[in-house]
């Protein structure tokens, strides 16, 4: 529990470490590094509210669906703190899709077209890690992780779309192209 509570309540801090690590080589500094943090810690906390408040419900409720008269869900408070943590963590952890596709993007490792043309493989890859992730088999929780992340893979090709990030990669090829040959 207290790791947990230091992970959520020093996530600024970590971000900021994370990204000053991994935009130094890829010339990400300045106000760039300040909307890689600001955006991670966005979507972070926006996923563990998402989870806590929507999706946690209703797995709890059908995990104790399994109770009858005869038969009584016992439910240790370890158990359940430490599957609460870690499906909280989990979600908050996959909505950061979008700030790990803009900065492939902005380093060049994948571009947008890539995002685009393999969108099918993403929806599979995506229902599997929902099916591994959500605690329940039931349809229902998966399509409350699933669904949210597919949309999140979508904004992450529409921010890099509205940034234009393809269209400076190759005009900044182009003009270390040029400048080589001059």
């Amino acid at each position: 529990m207290a790791f947990f509570g230091a992970v959520y309540f020093l996530m600024p801090l970590l971000m900021f470490a994370l990204w000053k690590a991994m935009g130094k080589p890829f010339a990400v500094t300045g106000k760039k590094l300040f909307w890689f943090v600001f955006a991670t810690c966005f979507l972070f906390y926006s996923g563990t509210l998402f989870c806590y408040f929507i999706t946690l419900p209703y797995g709890v409720e059908f995990l104790l669906s399994f109770q009858s008269e005869n038969m009584k869900a016992v439910i240790s408070i370890g158990r359940f703190i430490n599957f609460v943590t870690i499906f909280i963590l989990a979600f908050g952890i996959i909505f950061e899709l979008p700030v790990f596709m803009v900065f492939s993007a902005q380093v060049g490792v994948f571009s947008r077209r890539i995002f685009e043309k393999n969108r099918r493989f993403a929806v599979l890859g995506i229902a599997i890690l929902a099916a591994l992730l959500t605690p329940t088999p039931d349809v229902v929780n998966m399509a409350l992780m699933g669904g949210p992340l597919y949309l999140l893979y979508e904004a992450g090709i529409l921010v890099i779309r509205f940034l234009q990030l393809d269209e400076k990669r190759a005009a900044l090829k182009l003009e270390k192209k040029n400048r080589r040959w001059t």
